[in-house]
């Protein structure tokens, strides 16, 4: 039994037996707190608590099933499958699906993803015929995201007349109606979005005492992983359910709250000791991760924020190298030093690209680092891309199976009502939306009583609406006796998607037929799965509740010899031997729409703080001079973030002068201007100025001898050259002569290029 606690340090073991009261363990960056919990569990089994009783709550599934697989090391996984442990949102709606009928929902009500919000947010604002100028479809569904996620339901909006008279000044007199009619579709079409899974759960635990005590008994221990990114409505979840035993276990770091955009709440942690007097405080401030360099310099950023919980993170570590700050142009030119840096690391040090990770703060930055990374040769993955379930040709059967689940879900039988194309066009399906609101049922009701209902459709119409109801409800027969996997392969065979996409013959729908293949190897993947847990049957609500739950990375493909390429906010839990966070400048990192308060000043300085200690041994931090935003090319600022990073773990790598600007006309026609308005000229240094501390050494940059300092002549046919951006190649041919030579090389990776001479950075191999 306490073979595994000998794997935990002092400070880990504390929280990890610590068996009743509450108790909030404050872990900083790669110090175990994963373990602790994970171990803290076993303990508490091992110790006679039954596992029933024990409910853990992460923010990834991918978090959840690793905690699980190693729990079922120690206790054995017969025992470790009774735990309540998955997603806020995954454990939420098991127990709304158990209580449903409470709320007036079916059991097996669909969850609609972001896509299908927008999609009904866009109805209803088309309907109401409002102004899609005012009325955009994000902002209207993130505002209603917003107010379910502070529990402002529709009947609280219109009590605070704060908010009323907030939309009425920004033009938005009719959110009221808008959130009002969203909620009232969503529940006739049997629907919840992933904020009812939060909203309605607090509803639940507030309007039935009885379903409050239930589970209240029943979750005698409570542990919540990420403390500070919870909201309010998780929150009042947890409190609630706490609120009789009070033994609950939170664990997270206030220095890596980085989710308030989507209503995460820093109060949350830091008020923990105020909503529990008696709790245990245990600090995890050893790093297992990083080097002393890396874990110094972070801590030298984060001592800036005032809004923070006191610890002082450190390692045992060695010193390892210094954090590498390095200036560049333009983001063109970042990117290929970004690339150059990690050929050259994997060359010397012999690493798998999946050694390395590129950060960013806006998911536009890509761009540049990817050509970079293509002209290089080097294999990389682009994460928080479109999804897997979020292509089209998937959203297409997943509709077909929704519909079938639930026969009042209107987005998904909008989507496939003519797909494959029936003969139902866009006024049939307008009408059919008019004729269900008049009579208040399902559009599905209203295609079964075609016949009945005094509607102005073609009788042929009629006929295939008809079949399409005939064709939903054979599908709904049979789901009742089969798995998920038997439904699914029916459905893609009688609905004649397959056959649809193979029809149109191109490369593109070859690559869509195999994704419904994969779909399908999928679902009888999750149907074999589910056949080893106790309660799970392999249904198809299972499965659609599987998918609609699933979080980034729980489809992990580290193991793929890639340089992973994401935001800091998705790198948030991961961490890379080799970190380049690009794009150190204001207005960029720290955003510029999150400067206007120290609290979003703040979150930014954390965002930093994550992307810093995602590091295990090499951090590089980029900025450049010029960036391209929105086709033009603007000067950039170093960010302010660089001169908060204590000089002493810092390597300061900076261009020359002349690496980018190179005069084109003589210089004595700007004798009246002053030296000091000269482009790009070196910053001076003054002390405790907000420039990028200096350092004593500054290692040299290496630039290419261009043909601008070398005889053109030597340019020849058969030449072997390399090029800064298109790599080697061969010069094909030149024309012309002096400053109008022109030469048409062959670049391995970028092909024939015309390049006029004088202006191309060349090397002569």
């Amino acid at each position: 039994m306490q073979n595994y606690l000998s794997k935990l340090n002092e400070a880990q073991q504390q929280p990890t037996t610590h068996t009743d009261g509450p108790l909030m363990v404050i872990a900083g960056a790669g110090s175990g707190k994963t373990r602790v919990l994970t171990y803290r569990i076993a303990y508490l089994m091992q110790k006679g608590v039954d596992a029933f009783s024990i409910l853990a709550l992460t923010f990834t599934n991918k978090a959840a099933r690793e905690m699980k697989g190693r729990i079922a090391e120690i206790v054995g996984e017969s025992e470790a499958k009774n735990l309540w442990m998955g997603t806020f949102h995954s454990v939420f709606a098991r127990i709304l699906r158990a209580e449903a009928d409470r709320l007036g929902y079916p059991s097996s009500f669909t969850i609609y993803d972001t896509q299908d919000s927008e999609r009904l947010v866009a109805s209803i604002i088309k309907e109401m015929k409002l102004d899609k100028d005012v009325y955009k479809t994000k902002q209207i569904r993130n505002r209603i995201s917003a107010f379910k996620n502070s529990l402002i339901t529709v009947r609280a909006y219109y009590n605070n007349p704060e908010l009323v008279e907030a939309d009425r000044e920004a033009r938005r007199s009719q959110m009221g109606s808008i959130y009002q009619n969203y909620v009232e579709r969503c529940f006739k079409a049997g629907a919840m979005d992933f904020d009812d899974l939060l909203l309605k759960t607090n509803e639940l635990l507030n309007r039935f005492p009885d379903v409050l005590a239930k589970y209240q008994d029943r979750f005698r221990y409570i542990l919540v992983d990420e403390y500070q990114d919870t909201n309010h409505s998780q929150y009042l979840i947890v409190k609630a359910l706490a609120d009789r035993f009070q033994n609950i276990c939170v664990v997270g770091d206030d220095a890596q709250s980085i989710y308030a955009f989507r209503g995460a709440n820093i109060q949350n942690i830091l008020n923990f000791q105020k909503d529990y007097p008696d709790a245990k405080v245990y600090r995890l401030e050893q790093n297992y991760r990083s080097t002393k360099s890396i874990v110094s310099a972070a801590n030298s950023l984060i001592a800036h924020n005032q809004n923070k919980l006191e610890k002082e993170v450190w390692t045992a570590n060695k010193m390892g190298e210094q954090i590498i700050v390095h200036r560049s142009p333009t983001d063109g030119d970042e990117g290929r030093y970004v690339a150059q840096s990690i050929f050259e690391q994997a060359m010397q040090q012999q690493l798998n690209y999946q050694s390395f990770a590129v950060l960013y703060r806006t998911n536009a930055q890509s761009r540049a680092i990817e050509d970079a990374l293509r002209k290089r040769n080097i294999p990389y993955r682009v994460f928080g891309g479109l999804s897997f379930y979020q292509r089209k040709e998937i959203k297409d059967v997943l509709a077909y199976l929704r519909l079938t689940v639930n026969h009042k879900d209107e987005e998904s039988l909008k989507r496939i009502i003519n797909y494959p194309a029936r003969g139902i066009g866009q006024t049939t399906i307008d009408k059919l939306v008019v004729a269900a609101q008049k009579h208040n049922i399902s559009i599905f009701d209203v295609v079964e009583k075609v016949h009945e209902l005094p509607l102005d459709i073609h009788a042929g119409t009629k006929a295939k609406l008809n079949d399409f109801a005939v064709l939903i409800r054979s599908f709904q027969a049979v789901n009742t006796t089969q798995d998920a996997f038997a439904i699914a392969d029916l459905i893609t065979k009688k609905t004649g998607i397959v056959q649809e996409l193979k029809k149109e013959g191109t490369p593109e729908a070859v690559t869509r037929v195999e994704n419904v293949e994969e779909l399908l190897n999928g679902i009888r993947d999750f149907v074999e799965g589910q056949r080893e847990l106790v309660d799970a049957t392999g249904s198809l609500v299972e499965f659609l509740e599987d998918v609609a739950l699933a979080t980034d990375f729980d489809n992990d493909k580290k193991e793929e010899n890639t340089v992973a390429l994401m935001t800091v906010h998705l790198a948030k839990g991961l961490e890379f031997p080799h970190v380049y966070v690009v794009g150190m400048e204001e207005d960029l990192f720290p955003s510029a729409f999150n400067m206007n308060t120290r609290d979003e000043l703040e979150e930014e300085r954390r965002l930093f703080y994550v992307a810093l200690t995602r590091a295990e041994s090499r951090a590089t931090l980029t900025y450049t001079q010029c960036r391209y935003r929105w086709g033009k090319l603007n000067d950039a600022e170093p960010s302010r973030f660089l001169t908060e990073l204590n000089p002493e773990f810092i390597d300061n790598q900076v261009f020359d002068d002349d690496y980018r600007f190179k005069p084109l006309v003589d210089n004595s026609i700007f004798e009246d201007v002053p030296k000091d308005r000269v482009r790009f000229k070196k910053p001076t240094v003054k002390p405790k100025s907000k420039t990028i501390p200096p350092k004593a050494k500054l290692k040299p940059v290496l630039r290419s001898q261009t043909t601008e300092a070398m005889d053109t002549s030597s340019i020849q046919e058969g030449v072997k050259v390399n090029h800064s951006r298109f790599g080697k190649g061969v010069v094909c041919s030149v024309e012309g002569s002096g400053g109008d030579a022109k030469a048409l090389i062959d670049f391995e990776n970028g092909g024939k290029k015309n390049l006029l001479l004088r202006f191309a950075k060349l090397d002569i191999l």
